[in-house]
């Protein structure tokens, strides 16, 4: 039997709210893209890294760099539907195992991928594996920080921007970080991702705008490996500020 490879693609568009141009963002001397494709080799198992996009320019810069890079449609509706494409692309056989790192993350956990991938490749029950990280109330407070719940097993019970579990009686008072954030790190294998693009978009993922909820609107179980806590993203000026000088100071 053939041995599945393990690849690791990161998507990566122009555009961005909060910060046009972030995967081209210059993180000393390098763009973010190409630091965070750096970052990705440090995976053990990884077979390989790519660059799924859909701008010429990212395209060019992670070439430049050193890294394969696809052309994907810009149409597509998730970061899983361009993964998906770029499995096909790169000719992934349906049990190769592909983990999603997002492109704003040159200061990825390895360790925390590492765990993801263990739960997931040890445990048949999960068709997709993704990470969560404690986090204290404040923070989850905030929408943007995406809630997960999980069952005493691993398993997704929920994803959601809002707060959960609800503390009604206030029994969480006494404990430090209570909810768990989702971080944005995912693997799968091939096979899966092809029913995942076929299946319409869910009315949950419509309501909160999380595609991971499609697979849990399916009945299909995700694995969730908690680590100590979430790499730096960045999402706005200053956290890129704070990368470069976190760079800078090195080494990474």
């Amino acid at each position: 039997m053939t041995k599945s490879r393990v690849v690791v693609i990161i998507p990566a568009r122009f555009g961005s709210t909060r910060l046009p141009g972030k995967p081209l963002a210059d993180i000393c001397g390098l763009p973010m893209i190409v630091r965070v494709a750096q970052r990705a080799t440090l995976i053990k198992g990884a077979d390989t890294v790519a660059v799924a996009t859909d701008d010429a320019r990212i395209l060019e810069a992670v070439e430049a760099g050193g890294f394969t890079a696809v052309m994907t449609s810009s149409s597509h509706p998730s970061g899983t539907d361009r993964i998906a494409e770029a499995a096909q692309i790169l000719g992934l056989s349906p049990e190769d195992i592909v983990i999603n790192v997002q492109g704003d993350q040159p200061l990825l956990d390895i360790q925390a991928v590492q765990k993801m991938l263990h739960l997931f490749v040890s445990d048949s029950r999960f068709v997709m594996a993704t990470a969560a990280c404690p986090m204290d109330r404040e923070e989850a407070r905030d929408p943007n920080r995406v809630k997960v719940v999980v069952d005493e097993n691993g398993c997704a019970i929920y994803f959601s921007r809002a707060l959960i579990p609800f503390d009604r009686d206030g029994i969480l008072k006494g404990e430090r970080d209570p909810y768990l954030r989702h971080l944005g790190l995912y693997c799968y294998r091939v096979k899966f991702l092809k029913r995942f693009v076929s299946w319409q978009e869910g009315r949950l993922e419509s309501i909160e705008r999380l595609e991971q909820l499609r697979v849990l609107e399916k009945g299909l179980k995700i694995g969730v490996a908690v680590v100590d806590s979430a790499p730096s993203e960045v999402d706005t000026k200053e956290d890129l500020e704070r990368v470069r000088l976190l760079f800078k100071n090195g080494p990474f």
